[in-house]
């Protein structure tokens, strides 16, 4: 599995291979920071990145958690392992029409193992193991650094040498504590992005292994680069960004093993010189490494294509505003600013937000919009950047810059829109892998400014205390991330225009139970968003529990309106309509909303309850019926067929309700209460008054609970008991309706049977 190369320059190639690269000035000499052992600057390094993001590690599912575990069925033992390489990285089908594509298999697989060992949705796990990735890749910065820093050489023993080892340390500590990289390790979805750079720096290193020197005399493995290829492929089925690898490794193979200047090759292909094949710029080397990467990555790419299937993913205009854009030039404009923004939280990573969409970021429609500053300036620095990378008759700068350059461009473009639409404006978590070519140029810029200071040390001061404000930053932020409260009110300075933001804010109050500021969110989100259908469908609900009914039917119509096939908002205008006794429009509702999700159990259930306000019975059981078949834990629809056959007097169907929602939900004590009142009309006393206790045990503050059970006793003829079961509901509920009267009742039959026995 060694390539053996022959051919007229063989010698020079041999020397050349056999010290792995000519010596060429050392970045170190002119960077003024600690010289560590190998050994110490990875424990530093992994102590300090640790640090940062220490305090997420008891945090809480939060923001797209819940989407991608908690209501994940791919991590569940009930769903088979091979099902995970059909599914995208939500639990959907791949083959979907409703499918983001995001097939990140190997991702869910870890997340899956986190909950088998977990035994069940705790987040600690899942929040340690993100914690140890990131310190891992960090401490694996320290090696790819200094290769990119350094350049590639290797002992006579064939051992790698750290030719930059101050340098490779500042940047990994650069790295380390970027704050733009919270999402990725305080967010357990970012999961994905920290496996694939994990395997992403494998694959790197494991090119590089390829022309360490060996016994043999031989130059270079095929086995290292196929290794490549595979982590390669493992780091894209972690996440898409991985394929990226193979590119940057063929630009590190041509500048830092071949030692190719660009400017000149481009030059002599562009005039056809005949020197081309002389000047030993297209090696056959090269050629046939860069050939077994294409391959790869054309192989990984045509599977990954037929097991996503022809169709793109289906995204919405406020996903991604400027991909809509009729014009060219908008789109265009919009998204060199958006690349602009990505620069700028890498340069000043201090605005930091969950969500960038939803009006965060106004589009720019005129050359008149200010912001047009921000692409000149972008783009005076890159081709700055790209001249120095190329022109500079200094071969090491070109080749750092070059390799900087390729580190933060080639990963991000998968998130750049140029070649599909991706369903984000600005993602944070798209720069974790970016990140490491910023790093890189920003320890070349380091260096060149100790070179020219005078006073080297406060230079080396200014970016420790860089450095400590950002751990700093990490921290702060890291806190942020531990519940969804506080993320989603840290963005509300960030975004004050994002709907989705004002959304999720009042979505958090809600479910906290404080309806009236959860009201002005919503409000806010629809304000901003006059089509934000979500937001209309939870301000209808909350209006719809507080009575307001008439506002509320008008947003849901509006929602319907907008989004025809919103099958949560035909249901709740159903509810609306059924409590305004519009019942023919809200069957109608309901039956719609079932068109548009054909399994929808809760719609089935509220449709039974429609039927039973009209004395359809058998419909309304019907209904019911088919929302425990489709979900068989729907505690409420057995309940209400267990009360409707009560009430109608069918109590032996009610009893065989009763009991198969017991052996499907055995311990709902709900269940229980409804099932043991249909036992004690049928005189079946003793199983019945089990049954009220085993449910007064589930839940003994319900005053129903005892009431009733009073009642089974007073029939029974259990009065003492009955007496005391009175007394206890009418503690927990003194205008329990009836309880009062029969409490009352039985008191006069106690005293009637003291006096005859007086």
């Amino acid at each position: 599995q060694i390539f053996n190369q022959h051919n007229a320059e063989a010698p020079n190639l041999e020397q050349a291979f056999h010290r792995m690269a000519q010596m060429e000035p050392n970045l170190d000499h002119d960077v003024s920071w600690f010289l560590l052992p190998s050994y110490w600057a990875k424990m530093v390094v992994a102590l300090i990145s640790f640090l940062c993001f220490a305090n997420s590690y008891d945090g809480d599912f939060v923001f797209d958690d819940s989407e991608a575990i908690i209501n994940n069925k791919d991590l569940r033992a009930e769903t088979p392992l091979g099902d995970l390489w059909y599914h995208d990285f939500w639990g959907s089908k791949l083959s979907s029409n409703t499918s983001h594509k995001s097939y990140r298999p190997l991702t869910v697989l870890t997340f899956r193992i986190n909950y088998l060992f977990a035994g069940g949705f705790y987040p600690v796990g899942f929040h340690v193991i993100n914690i140890i990735l990131h310190c891992t890749i960090s401490v694996l910065m320290v090696d790819v650094f200094s290769i990119l820093l350094g350049g590639l050489q290797f002992s006579n023993k064939g051992r790698r040498l750290n030719l930059a080892p101050k340098s490779s340390l500042l940047a990994a500590l650069l790295f380390a504590v970027h704050p733009v990289h919270t999402e990725c390790v305080a967010g357990i979805v970012g999961r994905a992005d920290l496996l694939c750079a994990l395997f992403f720096l494998l694959s790197f290193l494991g090119y590089c292994k390829a022309f360490r020197e060996n016994k043999e005399g031989h130059t270079f493995s095929v086995f290292w680069v196929l290794v490549s290829v595979i982590l390669g492929a493992i780091a894209m089925l972690c996440k898409e960004q991985g394929i990226t690898i193979l590119g940057l490794n063929a630009v590190f193979d041509a500048l830092v093993i071949n030692k190719i200047n660009l400017l000149e090759l481009i030059r002599k292909l562009l005039y056809k010189d005949k020197s081309l094949e002389n000047a030993g710029l297209l090696r056959k080397g090269l050629l046939f490494r860069i050939t077994l990467l294409m391959c790869g990555g054309a192989s990984i790419l045509y599977i990954r294509w037929r097991i996503m299937g022809t169709g793109p993913p289906a995204f919405t205009e406020v996903d991604n505003p400027a991909s809509f854009a009729d014009s060219l030039f908008v789109r265009a404009i919009n998204y060199n600013y958006y690349y602009s923004l990505n620069a700028w939280l890498l340069l000043c990573p201090w605005w930091l937000c969950f969500d960038w969409s939803m009006g965060c970021i106004p589009l720019i429609k005129s050359v008149s919009d200010w912001r047009i500053i921000a692409l000149a300036a972008l783009w005076f620095c890159l081709i700055g950047l790209i001249c120095q990378a190329l022109c500079s008759e200094d071969s090491h700068k070109r080749r750092i810059l070059t390799l900087g350059l390729g580190f933060l461009i080639i990963p991000f473009l998968p998130a750049s829109n140029l070649f599909f639409r991706v369903g984000f404006v600005i993602a944070e978590r798209v720069i974790y892998l970016p990140s490491i070519g910023y790093c890189i140029l920003f320890t070349y810029g380091f260096s060149l400014l100790s070179k020219q200071a005078k006073k080297k040390k406060i230079l080396a001061v200014a970016v420790l205390g860089i450095l400590l404000i950002n751990v700093m930053r990490c921290a702060l932020r890291s806190s942020q991330w531990r519940s969804e409260e506080q993320l989603f009110r840290s963005a509300l300075s960030v975004c004050p225009l994002n709907a989705k933001v004002h959304y999720n804010v009042g979505k958090n109050l809600a479910d906290k139970g404080n309806q009236s500021a959860a009201i002005k969110y919503y409000r806010e989100a629809v304000r901003l968003n006059p089509k934000y259908v979500h937001a209309m469908n939870n301000l209808g609900n909350i209006l719809k529990e507080r009575n307001e009914l008439h506002e509320a039917e008008e947003l849901l119509s509006l929602a319907v309106q907008i989004q025809p096939d919103f099958a949560a908002a035909w249901m709740n205008l159903g509810i609306v309509q059924n409590s305004l006794r519009r019942f023919e429009e809200a069957e109608q509702s309901y039956w719609t909303a079932i068109k548009h999700r054909k399994k929808y159990p809760d719609c089935y259930y509220n449709l039974g309850r429609l039927y039973a306000d009209l004395n359809r019975h058998i419909d309304a059981l019907n209904a019911w019926r088919n929302a425990t078949v489709l979900k068989p834990e729907h505690s409420l629809a057995w309940n209400n067929m267990i009360i409707l056959l009560d009430n109608t007097g069918n109590l032996a169907q009610a009893e065989a309700v009763g009991r198969e929602a017991l052996e499907l939900i055995p311990n709902d004590h709900s269940l229980m209460f409804s099932l043991a009142n249909v036992l004690g009309k049928s005189q079946k006393y003793k199983e019945s008054e089990a049954l009220f206790l085993k449910a007064i045990k589930a839940n003994p503050n319900a005053a129903s609970y005892h009431g009733n059970l009073a009642v089974l006793y007073h029939r029974w003829g259990n009065l003492d008991l009955a007496k005391k079961h009175y007394e206890v509901s009418l503690k927990l509920d003194p205008m329990a309706p009836g309880t009062k009267e029969n409490y009352n009742l039985l008191r006069r039959k106690l005293e009637q049977l003291q006096k005859k026995g007086g």
